[in-house]
């Protein structure tokens, strides 16, 4: 249905996120992947999601001279949010340990923003999704830190690799929000665009 929607459009995903790239071709979608760092820094009275919409808007300005007139650009960025603070990526292995430690039997929202652009149009999407943390150990918080990638991955974590599996007790909202895209919005808003 989206395939027969889209045929004559281009669809740019501006990510290096695997699973980003994973998820989008999982709609049966020709995506092609295009690369072009930002410095993700953003004013520090933006609060909630305004956060990520304002860098995945970030993230599609330097693609904004090179778009033909049938592409469509998406760009997104997610971040945890927990007592009234925005959680990225880790700077380092300490770092990861002392946001995974806070975040240990507690609940954090995850906020994915997604900008969708075109020539002459722009929408911006987010998506909001509770998680709850167990009580985390001090040995299963360095045990994940050591085995796993967690310095691309705000938070700290992945909810589809192992602390998802021993640790998330419960979820509210979109999976694949958690992930890095919310793939049911997504969906719908390429659907209209």
């Amino acid at each position: 249905m989206l395939t027969d929607i889209l045929k004559n459009k281009r669809l740019i995903l501006a990510s290096s996120s695997p699973r980003r790239q994973e998820l989008i071709k999982g709609l049966g979608l020709e995506v092609e992947i295009r690369i072009k760092p930002v410095k993700e820094e953003y004013p520090e009275r933006l609060r909630h999601f305004e956060i990520p919409d304002y860098l995945a808007q970030l993230k599609s300005m330097p693609f904004e001279d090179t778009l033909a007139t049938n592409d469509i650009l998406i760009t997104s960025d997610t971040i945890v949010w927990f007592e009234n603070s925005a959680l990225g990526k880790p700077k380092d292995a300490k770092d990861a340990f002392q946001m995974l430690k806070s975040l240990s039997g507690q609940t954090h929202e995850v906020i994915t923003s997604v900008c969708f652009k075109s020539i002459g149009k722009e929408k911006t999407i987010n998506s909001i999704t509770k998680v709850t943390f167990k009580q985390l150990s001090d040995s299963e918080i360095n045990f994940y830190i050591k085995n796993f990638k967690v310095f691309d991955k705000a938070g700290s974590y992945g909810i589809q690799d192992w602390i998802g599996q021993v640790a998330v007790t419960k979820i509210e909202g979109s999976y694949f929000n958690v992930m890095g895209f919310p793939m049911d919005k997504i969906y719908n808003t390429l659907l209209t665009f």
